[in-house]
């Protein structure tokens, strides 16, 4: 697991999936057998790691990477390091035969991505990448309603993401400062439109346009050590996306992305979906729905305050199954995909989809102009 001292790695991967994976016992296979996971931590700063196995009850750690990723004993490579050394992390452990699970952007060229998908489909190994948001509970409800017929035929997504970011100047950054210089792989654009491009194909069709506007509205923050930086990198993007259904019918996405946004809405992220039949609108955890036959007449009228509570007219769309974690979710399902030796749903050519939607992005947003989504092809 490489990078598991930093937020997402530690958090997301090692403390809320592999651990409570390992501590169950593994993962049950379809034929009732179990396989265990045991991980072994990788990073540059060697005290960190100490203290990480030692609190955590892990054997072994190194900052040896390139020795661990040909080691006999490793089966799988786990990246959430920076993107900009993801790529060469990744073939690397390709070439050298280990499957390989990681975080996304897998690059920060299309080119690069492309490049990657191509080693796999050479290697055969199982490659996964994390598509975290389609597994959690408020999207795993929404697209049941996609899928059950709720809405019809499907007009628009909204989207709205994001919150304030501190500078670091008087309060530390709940971000690394390396999220905001472009120089070091960050960028708003580069990091969620991959997100954006996976969620919109899970919940939605294909993305055929975007529209973007990025900007860097912080251009001033303080890092680690309490110093000033350029933050080179933007900081929102405001996309406006066509999509294909299935279907072929066409659907307009729009996602608003920022780290300069104070909240007010009921959760980080959410996205309203509104069709013929009826709208809902999800977040990482809820999800609520309002039927074409329970939607109220709302009538303009500027000179009278609005007494109608429009929230309450909806009504909350039930889980009726247990939702885990969704990166231990998608983790559980890797693993089964690794022992089956079959490719996982979220390869690296789904990533470099993402990556893709991220460099046209920027490019829409400096020539001022939509651009359109070519398919790629290995």
């Amino acid at each position: 697991m490489n990078g598991v001292t930093g937020r997402m790695g530690y958090r997301q991967h090692l403390l809320r999936s592999i651990l409570p994976i390992r501590e169950q016992g593994g993962v049950t296979l379809p034929d009732g057998s179990r396989v265990q996971v045991e991980p072994i931590l990788v990073g540059r700063n060697e005290s960190k790691l100490a203290d990480l196995a030692k609190q955590h009850d892990i054997t072994e750690y190194t900052t040896d990477l390139d020795g661990l990723v040909h080691a006999d004993d490793t089966d799988i490579v786990f990246d959430a390091a920076m993107t900009n050394l993801r790529p060469a992390t990744l073939a690397k452990a390709m070439k050298a035969g280990k499957h390989i699970y990681t975080e996304k952007p897998t690059a920060e060229t299309l080119a690069e991505a492309i490049e990657l998908a191509q080693l796999r489909d050479e290697t055969g190994v199982t490659a996964g990448v994390v598509h975290d948001k389609l597994y959690l509970p408020g999207l795993v409800k929404l697209r049941r309603l996609v899928d059950e017929g709720f809405f019809g035929r499907i007009l628009s997504l909204r989207g709205e993401f994001g919150y304030w970011v501190f500078e670091g100047e008087h309060q530390p950054a709940q971000r690394p400062s390396w999220n905001y210089r472009k120089e070091d792989g960050g960028g708003m654009t580069t990091d969620m439109f991959c997100h954006w491009n996976y969620v919109l194909e899970g919940i939605l069709g294909s993305v055929k346009t975007v529209n973007a506007q990025t900007v860097t509205h912080i251009p001033t923050r303080w890092d680690e050590q309490g110093k000033p930086y350029d933050a080179t990198a933007d900081d929102a993007a405001y996309g406006i996306f066509e999509i294909e259904t299935p279907g072929g019918d066409p659907v307009v996405a729009q996602i608003n992305s920022s780290w300069a946004v104070r909240v007010h809405r009921d959760e980080l992220v959410e996205f309203q979906v509104d069709g013929t039949h009826g709208s809902a609108v999800a977040g990482l955890f809820s999800c609520v729905a309002q039927q074409r036959a329970h939607t109220p007449k709302p009538v303009w009228n500027p000179d009278l305050p609005t007494t109608e509570k429009f929230r309450e007219q909806w009504a909350d769309v039930p889980a009726n199954a247990e939702v885990e974690n969704g990166f231990k979710a998608q983790w559980e399902e890797f693993l089964r995909d690794v022992v089956a030796g079959r490719e996982h749903r979220f390869d690296l050519l789904s990533a470099a989809r993402g990556v893709q939607l991220a460099e046209l992005g920027l490019r829409s947003s400096a020539e001022g102009r939509r651009l359109d989504v070519p398919e790629i092809s290995l």
